[in-house]
């Protein structure tokens, strides 16, 4: 058999490297002779860097800079080709602005900065970068993109003609004019592609203050205030610049950081995966597999919009493959993902268990429930083939 391994991270536990090598272990223990061949997934938040950079044989530049708190973080960006054919700077914002580097107890999107993305940004100008390639996911922020543009040389006024020090998305609320008279001219000469998720908007019903901002530690009382701020910064870049950003696609990604790229910096917003097929074969892999893992931390109604498990799902479909899920946890609405290629899910948790167990047993359980699925997979294939005898010898 055939075996496809392609799954995402874990956030805060597994990247999705680590999450293939446990998935792969698990199914060799059933059929230890079988091809598993893992393709590690990304979608522009956590190890994007280093996957697109370890598929071009490209470098990994390590580089200190303003974390999402506003201490220094030690971070990273990766660079490949040549001066001769042009060089791409590979950026995930997660590794100077993700989630993962927000301390629980300082949980709080009103507060936390994207600053140190324009310092990324920066460094990989400096570096003689050509093009930008930048993955929105696994954020921590929801400045709008702000704390970028202002790292880049971006001024915010208020009111008075003051700059305003961007701290977090509760700042746009005091913004009046946005100057991008001083930002770094050689924006201009370098073309940024953003891999975002193209359902997450700025503003609006679905706006990403309502739909994330929980998730990054906001009370529903901050979520108000965010999305007022956010509202503003979008009639702002309206006023100032002629673009309508509150529900352009796209724009709500990584809590509006799409929406100060394209606005602010002139980044092009693409679907992630339109980028990152470019750089990943999935689909050559897919014609020579039988059957498709994939994995996440949890399937949910949400699923559907633009995460792993269905983007693979949706392109093993094309070859007519089944498609099972590993996940950490199953939410709410997550059977609408059968109507979208996913043909059986089940968690890796073993039992009742707090996050932070989960953290800490996600490598094991993750095996043991690869293990697990594949031989209840195994059950299935003797069942088809006992009544397949039995209707022959009938």
């Amino acid at each position: 058999m055939r075996i496809l391994v392609v799954p995402s991270g874990f956030k805060e536990s597994l990247d999705a490297e680590q999450a293939a090598e446990c998935m792969k272990e698990g199914i060799l223990r059933v059929l230890p002779l079988s091809q598993v061949q893992t393709l590690p997934m990304v979608d522009g938040g956590e190890g994007f860097t280093k996957a697109i950079v370890k598929i071009s044989n490209g470098s990994i530049i390590d580089k200190e800079v303003t974390g999402p708190v506003g201490e220094k973080v030690s971070s990273h960006f990766g660079i490949f080709g040549s001066k001769t054919t042009g060089q791409t700077a590979v950026i995930e914002m997660a590794a100077a602005a993700g989630l993962r580097l927000v301390p629980r107890s300082l949980r709080d999107p009103r507060k936390t900065t994207t600053h140190g993305v324009g310092e990324l940004i920066k460094a990989a100008l400096d570096m003689g970068a050509d093009r930008i390639l930048l993955g929105c996911g696994d954020s921590g922020t929801s400045d709008g993109g702000a704390g970028m543009a202002q790292a880049l040389g971006a001024k915010f006024l208020d009111a008075s003609g003051q700059e305003i020090r961007i701290e977090g998305g509760i700042s746009l609320a005091k913004v009046t004019k946005i100057d991008v008279s001083g930002m770094d001219k050689r924006l201009k000469q370098v073309q940024i592609d953003v891999a975002c998720n193209w359902f997450n908007k700025l503003c609006g019903e679905n706006g990403v203050a309502r739909v994330f901002g929980p998730q990054k530690g906001a009370t529903p009382e901050q979520v108000v205030e965010l999305e007022e701020a956010l509202e503003q910064f979008a009639a702002i870049i309206e006023r100032d610049f002629g673009i309508d950003v509150r529900e352009m696609p796209g724009s709500g990604a990584s809590g509006g950081l799409g929406a100060g790229l394209h606005a602010l910096t002139g980044a092009n917003l693409y679907p992630r995966y339109d980028i990152i097929m470019k750089y990943i074969d999935l689909d050559r892999m897919l014609q020579e597999t039988d059957l498709v893992f994939t994995a996440e931390g949890s399937i949910d109604f949400q699923t559907p919009r633009g995460k792993i498990p269905v983007e693979v799902a949706k392109r093993a479909k094309k070859h007519a493959l089944p498609v099972v899920a590993l996940v950490g946890t199953v939410g709410k609405g997550a059977r609408l993902n059968y109507e979208h290629g996913i043909d059986a899910y089940t968690s890796i948790l073993p039992m009742p268990s707090t996050l932070e167990e989960a953290f800490m047993h996600a490598q094991k359980w993750l095996t043991d429930c690869s293990e697990s699925s594949m031989r209840t997979i195994m059950v299935g294939l003797q069942l088809a083939n006992r009544l397949m005898a039995k209707e022959q010898v009938s």
